[in-house]
């Protein structure tokens, strides 16, 4: 995306909002109001925010994943998939029982 063609000052948003909306929703694309020249917030549809939400959330659990690594906090694959077979079959052991386990 080309930030000189989707950069609005603050009187466009201001004179001409149904209209941004409506292209920022067909569009699928984000625009950036600025104020006296400067960049000051973002116009984007619900669906790019979402997704934008989402790549951050991801991108935090892999900045807490190196930092884990960094820090030595690590186990083998093996206990690992030992430690999650555990708190499965814990887990499993909680559950209700089936309509056919009830006997």
């Amino acid at each position: 995306m080309s930030f000189k063609q989707s950069v609005k000052p603050i009187t466009y948003l201001k004179n001409h909002t149904a209209d941004l909306v409506r292209d920022v929703c067909e569009e699928g694309r984000a625009v950036m109001i600025t104020q006296n020249g400067e960049a000051k917030v973002v116009v984007m549809d619900v669906e790019t925010y979402g997704r934008w939400r989402d790549a951050m959330a991801l991108l935090k659990l892999v900045a807490q994943g190196e930092a884990d690594v960094t820090a030595g906090r690590t186990v083998s694959q093996k206990e690992a998939l030992e430690r999650a077979q555990a708190a499965i079959e814990r887990t499993a052991g909680d559950a209700p029982l089936s309509v056919e386990n009830r006997g």
